[in-house]
């Protein structure tokens, strides 16, 4: 596919958004992207735009996974062992969306972004144990929420950034900003999953996923600087459900007469 002018310019500040909203909260990348594509950008099909969004949210994650690692917000073992046990459940929940009706995966994704936003509400608390690890004790925490988000992305076409943090909270009791940081190893190998599973059948625009990534990549960087300054702040939250609401609320507009 070739892109034009203006989706170019709207697919580079769309991927902008994608990768701060990925270095500022760990989350919200595909949650973003998706309706950006279909409906900012102008991408036709559903399922290309969640295969494209699939590629582009994982390179932007990798961008500030890169950022977070330099800061020291990074726990590389437990984000493997998360990763690790996600990918085969995004493979099968990538497979499995991929045979799901595209209208109805949209009305089904605006119903997610509804919880996500209520979740995001509730907000990002500080706290948390600064030298937090995964060990043997609660490594099959770790590796059962790591499945369950996985399979969950990988439906959706979503990186699962907004699950995976407070998941690793929950299993291994580290910071907020440690657990931001963390959670995009698992998002880029979430992402990388579904876009390979969604390439595979011709499902990847891929001169728009390259405008996507180099939007995101300057949007990264700001991100996780931003991060940084604001781990402890909830307005935030406020903001990005709000957001979330506003989106999912057009998209069940656009997609439910299609039910």
């Amino acid at each position: 596919m070739i892109i034009s002018i203006t989706q170019g310019a709207l697919g580079l500040a769309s991927g902008a958004l994608v990768g701060f909203s990925l270095g500022l909260v760990g989350g919200g990348g595909s949650i973003l992207a998706v309706p950006l594509m279909v409906y900012l950008v102008g991408v036709p099909s559903a399922h290309v735009a969640i295969g494209t969004s699939a590629l582009a949210v994982a390179a932007n994650a990798g961008s500030g996974l890169i950022a977070h690692a330099r800061a020291g917000t990074v726990r590389w073992r437990c984000g493997a062992i998360y990763a690790a046990a996600g990918v085969l459940g995004a493979l099968a929940g990538s497979t499995l969306g991929k045979a799901f009706d595209g209208q109805r995966l949209l009305f089904l994704f605006a119903l997610v972004m509804i919880a996500v936003g209520v979740l995001m509400l509730r907000g990002r608390r500080a706290g948390g144990d600064p030298h937090a690890q995964c060990r043997r004790r609660n490594a099959p925490k770790v590796v059962g929420l790591g499945a369950g988000t996985g399979l969950f992305s990988g439906f959706f076409g979503i990186g699962g950034g907004f699950l995976i943090v407070p998941g690793l909270v929950a299993a291994t009791g580290m910071t907020m900003i440690d657990a931001v940081g963390t959670s995009l190893i698992a998002v880029t190998a979430f992402g990388l999953t579904t876009a390979i599973n969604y390439a595979m059948s011709g499902l990847v625009d891929w001169p728009l996923a390259g405008v996507f990534i180099a939007g995101g990549v300057v949007g990264g960087i700001g991100g996780s600087r931003a991060a940084r300054r604001l781990a402890a702040s909830g307005r935030l939250g406020i903001v990005f459900a709000m957001l979330i609401f506003a989106v999912a609320g057009y998209m069940l507009l656009k997609s439910f007469p299609m039910i």
